[in-house]
């Protein structure tokens, strides 16, 4: 029986040995072999987590990609997720070193000097670029004091991804029906709450169409934004030639009040994806997603 790979890769036992060893190499030989690793995991394209990150590339990059040009798409992606891997574990222990790595644009500035409550509450909506995590916990070392809404009832290595993000001090729920009813009255009082938008769900109510396909993405940001009734901005980050993480974000962007609560979700949903859809096309390698945006698709991605 071949391994679970994803299984592998999410469990206790297997984080541990990622953090063990990131902590214990300098960045240059972490990198090195953090591209090793990624380019062993791209030749297993019957890993469910390689397939995902097949279909996420295909369909983000125009649905044209075939052959060795899609193979190297994803091995481009697993090598940017590899060594934002590396830096996260690296740097987790000393966030204010992780700091030298990080540049911030205007807005993102001012987020991180944001007071919790302010006269008006704001959901920040993250991508998963490059090394979101590494920032966002960085910028709650400085004065940001956001609600963190995290992925459901957390297991194995996402649990202890979980515990190590508490400890640097982050305000960490994870998302249910409860904890979302907390972040409308937490809006509502001036706070912000910074929660994911391009992790798939299992049974989507809606299906939002992202780079123009109906898609399995959450709309919980928006159910926030529009209960509470205030803005979100999209924030996002990219590796570039500097060796830096860059942070920018969109423009603040109003919830649309319209007819039909699920029309409204809805179009407010793909209003705030086609902001994300502007931002991944810059750098599409730099985004990834572990399970499949498009399920399905998953059969329409050549091989």
């Amino acid at each position: 029986m071949g391994m679970d790979l994803q299984r592998v890769i999410n469990s206790t036992l297997g984080l541990r040995a990622v953090s063990v060893a990131a902590w214990m190499l300098p960045p240059r030989l972490g990198h090195g072999l953090a591209d090793r690793i990624a380019d062993i995991l791209a030749s297993r394209r019957e890993a469910a987590i390689i397939s995902a990150t097949r279909l996420n590339q295909w369909v983000a990059r125009g649905e044209e990609l075939r052959g060795e040009a899609l193979d190297a798409a994803v091995r481009e992606t697993l090598r940017y997720s590899a060594r934002s891997i590396f830096d996260l574990h690296h740097y987790v222990q000393d966030l204010s070193a992780a700091g030298r790595l990080i540049r911030l644009d205007t807005v993102a500035d001012e987020l991180t000097r944001r007071p919790e409550f302010e006269g008006r509450g704001l959901v920040v909506i993250g991508l998963h670029m490059s090394n979101f995590d590494l920032v966002l916990q960085w910028m709650c070392t400085q004065e940001m004091r956001p609600l963190v809404l995290t992925i459901p009832d957390p297991q194995g290595g996402r649990r202890m991804e979980f515990e190590i993000r508490k400890r640097t001090g982050m305000n960490l729920v994870p998302a249910s029906v409860g904890t979302l009813r907390q972040a409308v009255r937490y809006l509502q009082q001036g706070g912000m709450v910074v929660t994911g938008m391009d992790r798939p769900v299992e049974e989507p109510g809606l299906r939002p169409r992202f780079f123009g396909r109906p898609s399995a993405l959450p709309v919980h940001h928006i159910y926030l934004a529009l209960k509470a009734r205030v803005p979100v901005r999209v924030l996002y980050v990219t590796s570039q030639a500097d060796g830096k993480y860059h942070v920018a974000s969109s423009e603040l962007l109003e919830m649309e009040s319209l007819a039909g609560q699920g029309t409204e979700t809805l179009r407010n949903a793909e209003k705030v994806l086609s902001i994300a859809e502007g931002f991944i096309r810059q750098a599409p390698g730099q985004w990834s997603v572990p399970l499949p945006v498009w399920p399905d698709l998953i059969d329409l991605v050549p091989g």
